[in-house]
């Protein structure tokens, strides 16, 4: 019984290895296109194209959202800041859904472990659900509660008003490549990868351990398929590129691929926490509309995929079909050895700080003069 549990962990660790190896390379290529989006394309600048109630106001949004390296609850305070702004309900709506659904690092994770179609398919998807939920988000009366800050948004009748001369002068260029790779690798690779080696051991253990029974229900209804992991996707916090590997496994295991998408979706966009945060802030009639309306897209956004491969007979490159049997290339071994240092040395070397510092200023631990402060 013992050597076959350590049987199994031996094979959960070894599929979870040879996933993440196999998609290291992208998911740095995409951390660090992240980092540029970011270093390149702020935030603020973003924020500045939001305004208005337009149908145009929506779809800027959408497409804005799609490559800023946000997880949910990243960008949930964001939509909040857009609302307090003056940002319409519906723009900031499509923001909330297609920020959290996709992003260049996650694009790219999804070309690594699900192939090229679902790797266009799934931006594809989010857009079309961010923009569909923001227009049926707009058609709500709004608030009449004034904005709480003023915020130079981009009017649909006139240019935006300028931004501070302070603004005008921003880092150069080579500046800003260095920045983008430090918070590629530092600040954005410490905010996902717990996340995201975390879905990679997740995905091991269902290649492992997932029963036959539950396989054979994936591949042979593919409808309910897609309303299970709706329900599946709705509840959880999950980002974007921690889902990905959870879905190359749940293919693997005869999920459709219309199904994974729905996951993809619908798991970023909506989770207990951002939609307690809605109802508070923006109304339970608001949550409603979002919820359903994110629902209703990914299941149908999820059926057309399914036609779509069915129709065409699109290949469906899950990795671990691929890895199974085949050795992984020498750089991509070195690759999944970076990505784990890269994150796990900051990491270890955050929680010895902290353990020096605390045995450093404990009382009586000395007469370091550390424990005096200046002034005091």
């Amino acid at each position: 019984m013992l050597e076959s549990s350590y049987l199994v962990l031996f094979k959960v660790l070894e599929n979870s290895w040879q996933i993440l190896v196999e998609a290291a390379p992208y998911i740095l290529f995409g951390l660090l296109a992240a980092g540029w989006v970011k270093a390149f394309l702020p935030e603020e600048k973003v924020l500045q194209h939001l305004g208005g109630r337009t149908t145009a106001a929506v779809v800027k949004a959408s497409i804005l959202g799609i490559p800023l390296p946000l997880c949910s609850c990243g960008v949930l305070p964001v939509a909040m800041d857009l609302r307090k702004r003056g940002a319409a309900k519906g723009p900031s709506a499509a923001f909330l859904v297609s920020v959290p659904e996709t992003g260049v690092d996650s694009i790219a994770i999804t070309y690594a472990l699900l192939g090229p179609v679902l790797a266009v398919l799934r931006p594809l998807a989010a857009l079309v659900t961010a923009t569909v939920t923001g227009l049926i988000v707009n058609r709500l009366p709004e608030s009449a509660t004034p904005p709480t800050a003023p915020f130079p948004f981009a009017q649909p009748n006139g240019p935006a008003e300028s931004a501070p001369s302070s603004s005008k002068t921003g880092p150069s260029f080579g500046r800003r490549i260095v920045d983008g790779v430090h918070y590629a690798l530092f600040d954005l690779l410490q905010d996902l990868g717990g996340w995201l080696f975390a879905g990679i051991l997740i995905s091991g253990v269902i290649a492992v351990v997932l029963p036959q029974d539950v396989s054979r229900f994936l591949s042979t209804h593919e409808g309910w398929s897609l309303v299970l992991m709706l329900v599946v996707g709705i509840p959880i916090y999950i980002c974007a590129s921690s889902s990905t590997p959870v879905a190359a496994a749940l293919i693997l295991k005869g999920l459709s691929p219309g199904a994974a998408l729905v996951f993809l979706l619908a798991g970023p966009a909506t989770n207990t926490a951002t939609l307690t945060v809605l109802a508070r802030f923006w109304g339970k009639a608001v949550t409603a509309v979002y919820l359903l309306s994110v629902g209703a897209c990914t299941l149908i956004m999820g059926w057309l995929t399914n036609v779509l491969f069915h129709t065409f007979q699109l290949p469906l490159a899950a990795t671990l079909l691929r890895v199974q049997n085949t050795t992984p290339y020498p750089w991509e071994i070195v690759s999944g050895i970076l990505l784990l240092s890269l994150y796990l040395v900051p990491l270890i070397a955050s929680k010895i700080r902290k353990r020096l510092s605390a045995t450093r200023f404990q009382p009586g631990a000395g007469s370091c003069s550390c424990s005096s402060l200046p002034g005091t």
